[in-house]
């Protein structure tokens, strides 16, 4: 169990494209079971309601899709529930990454391409390519999966699966060999639907291809698509790290932040306004600063009460209360409930 306010820095901050929450989402609504049913219960759903999650393309934290996960595992009680998502992604959820990976004019270049704009889809991992004697590509984690690593991994190649089949024509199972950085389920069996060779136990998710693969031609190449295209990624990529609206912005300063909060003063000069001219811009965008502070820091109190054995004292000087008291009063109004409650019921 992790114990740092830094991890829950890592774990709040947004990392992933709410596409792949909302095909997790489809699965289960598939599977009988309604948009009460997969939030009900959840921390998240008091940030991430469901109409957001389905409207709103802003990232949402490993955190939101960790516990989306967990539930979507308890309605299901499928553990390759992964498997099942991922191997329904159709290649249109990729967004223009995927178009342009399909326009490339063969693996190698689709691949490099999901190297160099990885950014827009997800914050969680980088992907490097061993050339010798094999092409390879290796997972390398940004932020620990802890429990949902398996969904995670089962996701992202059952839907680099559908994709680079969809570009090639080709059987992927067969061409792939994999190594997952997990010991091998009972379910492992599942598995051959994804490739043909699967091993466990390693540091890192290796997936190594075929020569027959790696020389297949992409049946939609297309060189003068590919460069509207990624032009078009390259607008989405400047776009994100500019940091989008001011309250997007304020919002991931926040998030990033692992002292005390800075004060309304400081974040305006941050942003090199007034403060008159700051709280003018977050109300016209519909917010304020406190309310952006009071979101981030019901987000952190969630995840340290379920995640870490600190003290509720210790939590509420950590997130710059002085009275641990007032603290909780703060996080009843939040919650519901008591800071004490709230760890005797989500609490991994």
């Amino acid at each position: 169990m992790p114990h740092s306010l830094s991890d829950s820095v890592a774990s709040l901050k947004p990392a992933l494209h709410p596409v792949y929450a909302r095909l997790l989402c489809a699965e289960l609504q598939r599977r009988g079971f309604s948009p009460a049913d997969i939030l009900g219960g959840l921390p998240l759903g008091l940030s991430l309601g469901w109409q957001q999650l389905h409207e709103n393309n802003q990232f949402i934290s490993f955190d939101q899709m960790r516990q989306l996960i967990e539930r979507g595992i308890q309605l299901t009680n499928c553990n390759w529930l992964g498997l099942e998502v991922g191997l329904r992604t159709p290649a249109s959820a990729h967004g223009t990454l995927g178009a342009a990976m399909i326009a490339s004019k063969n693996l190698p270049s689709a691949m490099l391409l999901l190297q160099r704009y990885a950014g827009l889809r997800q914050n969680l991992a980088n992907l490097r390519f061993e050339h010798e004697p094999e092409f390879v590509a290796v997972l390398e984690e940004w932020v620990d999966l802890g429990p949902v690593r398996e969904y995670l991994h089962c996701q992202l190649l059952g839907g680099l699966v559908q994709l680079l089949t969809a570009m090639t024509g080709q059987e992927l199972p067969p061409q792939l060999r994999i190594e997952w950085p997990f010991e091998a389920p009972a379910w492992s069996g599942e598995y051959q639907r994804i490739a043909h060779k699967n091993s466990f136990g390693f540091s890192q998710l290796r997936v190594v291809l075929g020569s027959t693969l790696l020389n297949s031609p992409s049946l939609a190449a297309d060189d003068e698509a590919l460069l509207r295209l990624l032009r078009d990624c390259d607008l989405q990529l400047q776009r994100l790290q500019a940091g989008g609206t001011l309250a997007q912005r304020v919002r991931m300063q926040l998030q990033q932040t692992e002292g005390h909060m800075p004060t309304l003063q400081a974040m305006a000069a941050k942003q090199n306004l007034t403060e008159r001219t700051f709280m003018r811009h977050l109300q016209a965008e519909g917010t304020s600063f406190q309310q952006l502070l009071d979101e981030i820091r019901q987000e952190r109190a969630c995840w340290m009460l379920a995640q870490t054995h600190s003290t509720v004292e210790e939590i509420a000087y950590a997130l710059g209360y002085e009275d641990a008291s007032n603290f909780s009063r703060t996080f009843k109004r939040w919650c519901g409930q008591t800071p004490k409650d709230y760890r005797r019921q989500h609490s991994s």
